[in-house]
């Protein structure tokens, strides 16, 4: 079952007000503090097949393609091939 975004925002405000207690005159406080809860999610939800994640991947350098299997990894720019320990004599 869906739920709209005041249903969301209502329910888990009624839940903040619960665990600090039902205090008087936090209404206001817990409902922004839902609603800013559920804009976080929003911004954090991936796609059902994961393309957006793919694309932001691709434009931040992040994507690369194996040139003999063609899989997808995903690797940081600040990662730096492991190099071969070399014995001094």
């Amino acid at each position: 079952m869906s739920r709209s975004k005041d249903d969301w925002i209502n329910q888990r405000a009624y839940s903040i007000w619960e665990e600090e207690g039902r205090p008087h005159d936090r209404g206001g406080a817990h409902w922004q503090q839902a609603a800013a809860e559920y804009e976080q999610l929003e911004r954090t939800r991936a796609s059902a097949d994961g393309n957006e994640l793919i694309e932001m991947l691709r434009r931040t350098g992040r994507l690369m393609r194996a040139a003999e299997n063609d899989a997808l990894r995903v690797v940081r720019p600040e990662q730096k091939p492991a190099r071969k320990a070399i014995k001094r004599a």
